[in-house]
């Protein structure tokens, strides 16, 4: 009994101490309905989420594949942060208009602004389909086999399953494969731009802040979804109109107190929850470290450019935010997994897990497991490593090999397909880059390079470095790849693909700079990834067996919620402050007073438009302030991640009373470990977002088609 109670702490203490977990909405009925309720909540599991009546799911979609969105008007107005819009708000934005940094306010309708690429999905119903998908499975022998054969079943319940013309099925994983959900959806792809605050306001603080408590950003922006004359989904149109929901938002005025209930809804994107010691190990003292090195060294190229070019700080605002979104978030959360030892913790309870599956008879199925994690751990790391160095550095933060590995495809693509093939993606790789090189910077990628290549050719595992690159002087390297290549420039770019497939393929083996991606794509495909895949599949059998184990020896009240994997979930939580360190507390909410404190004139972060200093001087707060002051933000013990930026912020009756952003430094571990004393999510107060819209930017229009409530307090 002792080791059973030990079991039920570890499993069970993040979930029920402070809320944790992530929760698939359509299953809340039962013990998630009844600890909401004893946390305040005054709504049913119903309300949250409903297949024959409108419920909350159906004000929140996934927003553009990568954040949360949430309906607030009868007229399909669509809050979601700023950094979610930010990609838009950037396109949208040249010198002489500059929204980044002015803001941008639709007055009208005919105002918004369309965004070619952009959709939001809405969650029609989820179904459990695990024994459709499992059928036939377990007879078969290699990993290989079974893999083949749910990749199949799967593909027959997306073409079977009940849905209609405009729907989609898709069908996702629990329980690293112990459970299948069928998703039913539906996606709108004419979303249009309506406001978004300067970047003073929804971006302040910036990469000093993010992350960070106390926070003081009205990260925000502001869409409409527009649909055909039948409401149903439709591509970009004049004769579109707006989208009518099936259940939208009212916002409230009531404000928040510590302690209060608060629901988040959202598509949070990754967790590994449930990953043995030595995996997180690996990634404290290995991983993570080597991709912090690449971005800081990025970063500091790009930012002593940023701040002296304005058309450069344009250009690289939206790639720098994202380079340093997780670079930030990669040094917090080793040392937060460091702070509350993490790896010792996930080593004790491996150990009471073992001791639990002999009391249990269980001994021979999971007996092995965790020697056979430290084998194929040990195994997989200087290949996981070597991926990382290829990927960081190749495919996500230098740009002329970024470039350069969509034209090594063009040339797989004849090789494998011909000409006409060839000819179809040239001609899209041509267009399509037309975009790309609107922001890019030759001089800045060259920087960029110099100092990436070098780590990449000396620190990458050497077995795994092609010859070309090994024991260089990579400041004369990048000079003659930036003075020779091509593919420096759009112009450049589209002179090589000119002509016949053969000529083409010639001509870019010839130049400096798709040479050296190619022999970096091609050192990869041969000698890192078939090792790499065939080792995370074995890893992936045992976590699989591991989950298994878990759900099946641990006791009912545990409540183990499956990992993320971006569809829909709910967590809950409380407004809640928090102890970072010894002596220190942190109070859950923030005001303006905060960001005039902050204020640096003409800062790069913490500068502050005149007119909120007016609005602020005056304390004209009108009907959204609070004793005199403007609430700014507010934390609670919501567990979330990313893919939860944009996410409404929901109060015990189902009102939006904030919009999820970000979550505290200390806490970022959460995505691997989540410890209740210091994890938090942070959350712009719905009322500074009203304010901003109606007295910062006086566009009435946008309140008053809004529901706005006051909820009363006891």
């Amino acid at each position: 009994m002792k080791l059973l109670r030990l079991l039920v702490l570890l499993l069970a203490l993040p979930v029920t101490a402070q809320q944790g977990g992530m929760w698939i909405p359509s299953l809340l009925k039962g013990m998630n309905q009844k600890e909401m309720k004893s946390l305040g909540m005054k709504m049913s599991a119903s309300d949250i989420y409903d297949v024959n009546n409108s419920s909350l799911k159906d004000a929140v979609p996934h927003f553009n594949g990568g954040c949360t969105s949430e309906v607030i008007s009868p007229q399909g107005l669509l809050l979601t942060n700023h950094h979610c819009g930010y990609g838009e708000i950037q396109s949208h934005s040249t010198v002489d208009h500059d929204y980044l940094t002015d803001g941008f306010w639709a007055m009208t309708m005919e105002e918004e602004l369309p965004n070619p690429d952009m959709e939001v999905t809405f969650i029609v119903r989820i179904e459990d389909v695990t024994n459709q998908v499992l059928e036939g499975v377990s007879t078969l022998g290699s990993e290989e086999e079974k893999q083949k054969k749910i990749e199949a079943n799967i593909a027959n319940v997306s073409k079977t399953a009940k849905k209609e013309a405009h729907q989609e099925n898709r069908v996702r994983t629990f329980y690293e494969g112990n459970q299948y959900m069928l998703f039913v959806t539906e996606t709108y792809k004419d979303v249009r731009l309506v406001g978004a605050p300067p970047s003073s306001i929804g971006k302040f603080g910036s990469d000093t802040d993010n992350w960070v408590w106390p926070r003081h950003t009205g990260d925000f922006s502001l869409f409409r979804i527009y649909a055909n004359k039948d409401n149903l989904p439709a591509e970009y149109s004049e004769d579109n109109v707006p989208y009518t929901p099936k259940h939208f938002f009212p916002v409230s005025l009531g404000g928040i107190e510590e302690g209060d209930f608060t629901l988040v809804f959202g598509y949070p994107g990754r967790t590994q929850e449930y990953l043995p010691a030595v995996a997180v190990e690996q990634i404290v003292e290995v991983l993570n470290p080597a991709k912090i090195e690449i971005r800081d060294a990025a970063l500091k190229v790009a930012d002593g450019f940023m701040r002296k070019d304005k058309q450069i700080k344009i250009q690289y605002a939206s790639k720098y935010a994202s380079i340093a979104n997780y670079w930030k978030k990669w040094i917090g959360e080793t040392q937060g997994l460091k702070k509350t030892n993490a790896v010792a913790v996930k080593r004790a309870f491996e150990k009471d897990f073992l001791k639990l599956a002999q009391k249990a008879g269980k001994t021979e199925e999971y007996g092995n497991l965790f020697k056979e994690f430290d084998k194929y751990y040990a195994e997989i790391e200087p290949y996981q490593l070597s991926r990382d160095y290829f990927i960081e550095v190749a495919l996500r933060n230098t740009e002329l090999l970024t470039i350069g590995y969509r034209l090594y495809q063009l040339e797989r693509v004849f090789e494998a397909r011909g000409e006409q093939s060839f000819n179809d993606r040239r001609n899209n790789t041509v267009s399509s880059l037309s975009g790309t090189y609107k922001n890019y910077n030759s001089t800045v990628d060259e920087k960029i390079f110099e100092q990436l290549i070098a780590l990449y050719a000396t620190k990458s595992p050497q077995q795994f470095v092609p010859d070309m690159l090994k024991n260089k002087d990579y400041a004369a390297l990048t000079t003659a790849v930036y003075s020779q290549s091509q593919i420096t420039s759009y112009a450049g770019v589209k002179a090589l693909l000119e002509g016949d497939a053969k000529t083409v393929i010639e001509r870019l083996n010839n130049d400096k700079g798709y040479q050296i991606i190619k022999a970096m794509m091609e050192t990869y495909i041969q000698k890192v990834a078939p090792k790499y895949d065939e080792i995370t599949l074995q890893i992936d059998a045992l976590q699989r067996t591991y989950m298994k184990g878990i759900l099946e020896l641990s006791p009912k009240e545990a409540r183990i919620f499956p990992d993320a994997n971006s569809t829909m979930r709910v967590t809950y939580g409380q407004v809640k402050g928090y102890e970072p360190r010894d002596a220190v507390y942190y109070k859950p909410v923030t005001y303006l007073d905060g960001v005039i404190e902050k204020y640096v004139p003409g800062d790069y972060e913490f500068d502050v438009p005149q007119k909120l200093i007016d609005l602020y001087n005056k304390k004209d707060y009108g009907i959204y302030g609070e004793n005199g002051k403007m609430p700014v933000c507010f934390i609670g013990t919501n567990h979330t991640t990313g893919g939860n930026s944009g996410s409404p912020a929901i109060d015990a009756k189902g009102n939006l009373i904030g919009l999820n952003f970000d979550r505290v430094w200390e806490g970022t571990m959460s995505d691997i470990y989540y410890d209740p004393s210091i994890c938090r999510n942070i959350m712009v107060d719905i009322r500074y977002v009203l304010f901003v819209i109606d007295k910062y930017a006086g566009n009435k229009r946008l309140i008053d088609e809004m529901k706005l409530v006051n909820v009363k307090r006891k």
